[in-house]
């Protein structure tokens, strides 16, 4: 059990059938050919021909072509414009990007997910419109960092800022015990929503179910609450 589920690509309307990737870089390969594993049309694009012939010969776009995301009407020839959901994966380049974000936004795109490299590209692309930014190299170091911290906290979820969803291994401080006698929300201020053992989940558990050690716990609470668990 886990809350891949909840992550950022699935995390994507489940109405959302073709999705383009502009930028195919590391992460927009790798956006790519997730998409493509879970059986999503994809289209990659990049304005770097070796990239596109790379993306075609292993395969993780249902298609791939050159084109310079900075010219309307090359994205509209391609098709860009009648895609659910853009991908902007040009974060090195922050003249490229935010040009390339404004584009699909005035052609109506519904959904434009873009890659930022600083807080400062961040804003300028939620400035111009994109639904969604995201910084991969700025949350992998944050994922690396806890993972090293609390190596029971296996999974995240944020809601906001300031209030997650966390997948945990139940400690050895809780082994035996019911919910009742934690009394986590009163302790810790967390909720239990699920809790997995042996490959059977357990959602909303009565306040007598009796946790083991090494099974999953999934809650819901603050961040500041989260890190004051015993993992």
């Amino acid at each position: 059990m886990n809350l891949k589920s909840l992550k950022f690509l699935t995390n994507l309307r489940k109405e959302n059938h073709q999705f383009a990737v502009i930028g195919l870089g590391r992460f927009g390969r790798a956006v790519c050919s997730s998409l493509h594993q879970m059986g999503y049309e994809v289209l990659g694009t990049d304005i770097d021909e070796k990239l596109v012939t790379q993306a075609l010969t292993q395969k993780i776009a249902s298609h791939a072509i050159q084109l310079d995301s900075t010219e309307p009407a090359a994205l509209k020839e391609a098709g860009i414009f009648e895609m659910d959901t853009v991908i902007v994966a040009i974060g090195n380049y922050l003249q490229e990007s935010i040009i390339t974000t404004l584009n699909v936004k005035e052609a109506g795109v519904k959904c434009v997910v873009a890659k930022a490299s600083s807080e400062i590209h961040g804003k300028l692309l939620q400035r111009v419109g994109a639904d969604r930014v995201v910084f991969p190299e700025y949350e992998a170091g944050c994922a690396l960092a806890e993972n090293l911290t609390k190596p029971a906290l296996l999974d995240r979820f944020k809601l906001d800022p300031n209030n997650s969803i966390v997948e945990v291994l139940v400690p050895e401080e809780f082994h035996g015990k019911t919910l009742a006698e934690l009394q986590l929300r009163l302790r810790y201020g967390i909720s239990v929503l699920a809790v997995a053992h042996e490959d059977h989940l357990i959602t909303n558990p009565e306040p007598q179910y009796k946790l083991t050690q090494g099974s999953i716990m999934i809650a819901l609470g603050n961040n500041q609450n989260i890190q004051r668990l015993p993992i």
